[in-house]
């Protein structure tokens, strides 16, 4: 198992220039950015995102964690304790 993820790890180091290979951590932080008022704060929450990622590495069990919330988090109801829980960002 370890072999995958170092092989994926690789992979994704590898092709990040080509693909933009991101985690699913990654993908839910910048589909909160999306949530956004305005482009300008979509920015500066993605590029925070950015700088997050490159200080704390998800482990894989978070990135299993981040990949359930992807499918349910959704803007339209991020203001509601239910689209908080569903995106992640709520206890």
């Amino acid at each position: 198992m370890r072999r995958f993820f170092l092989a994926t790890a690789l992979l994704c180091a590898t092709l990040s220039g080509l693909t933009g290979c991101k985690g699913a951590c990654r993908e839910l932080s910048e589909k909160l950015c999306d949530c956004a008022i305005n482009s300008v704060e979509k920015e500066l929450c993605i590029q925070r995102a950015a700088r997050e990622e490159n200080n704390v590495e998800p482990t894989p069990e978070d990135e299993a964690v981040c990949e359930a919330k992807l499918d349910g988090c959704d803007c339209r109801k991020i203001e509601t304790a239910e689209g908080k829980r569903e995106c992640g960002i709520s206890r």
